[in-house]
């Protein structure tokens, strides 16, 4: 046997990677030991490539906390910031691949809000259909801080629990009770589930 050429490609969500063989001279024995074990090494790279870490939630918060203060930013500056909290929302919730469980803090009338309209609408309020929403995010608020009460990891998905705290214009801070699922796609980690709630008071 002469030259041949092994073009595989590995598919794993959105991350397409080409490996393009080119192997000279070896019969299609010795080319099938040289084939297998660099497809198992792709395939356990792949595989490990997908799952979360602690480190990835962390950044995923934070990212989070960030965006948030920053649509306040926006909006104290007379700036488009409902564009930018929908790019917050794009950014951070898995609404464009998945479905999202979202009980935001201050929502009684509609408590859930599994579009991105009804996420949008509690962020900058605005919306004739949410009328209860006054616009948690143009508050504003200085600072979102987390308290991990604990991070749990699945594979490419992880659940936390815990606190975080807003902070106003005043320096005061709201506590707030936090559950987040998130989960790995490519190398972009997404919110699937938020549920935030007030301390209860006895």
């Amino acid at each position: 046997h002469k030259a041949i050429l092994s073009i595989l490609n590995i598919y794993y969500t959105n991350t397409s990677i080409t490996i393009i063989l080119s192997l000279l001279n070896f019969s299609q024995g010795e080319s099938m030991k040289l084939i297998l074990p660099m497809l198992l090494a792709f395939s356990f790279s792949a595989f490990a490539s997908l799952n979360i870490t602690k480190e990835e939630v962390i950044k995923a918060q934070n990212a989070w906390g960030d965006g948030i203060v920053r649509i306040g930013e926006v909006y104290q500056s007379k700036g488009d910031y409902t564009q930018a909290a929908l790019e917050h929302i794009l950014a951070s919730y898995d609404y464009q691949d998945g479905e999202v469980l979202f009980k935001p803090t201050l929502a009684s009338d509609i408590p859930f809000r599994p579009t991105v309209e009804g996420a949008l609408s509690y962020f900058v309020a605005g919306n004739p259909n949410f009328s209860e929403d006054s616009g948690f995010a143009i508050k504003p608020w200085t600072n979102v801080r987390f308290d991990n009460h604990k991070i749990m990891l699945y594979g490419s998905k992880a659940i936390s629990m815990g606190h975080y705290y807003f902070t106003d214009l005043s320096g005061l801070e709201t506590k707030v009770e936090y559950t987040l699922a998130f989960i790995k796609r490519a190398d972009n980690i997404k919110i699937t589930v938020q549920d935030s709630s007030l301390p209860y008071t006895p």
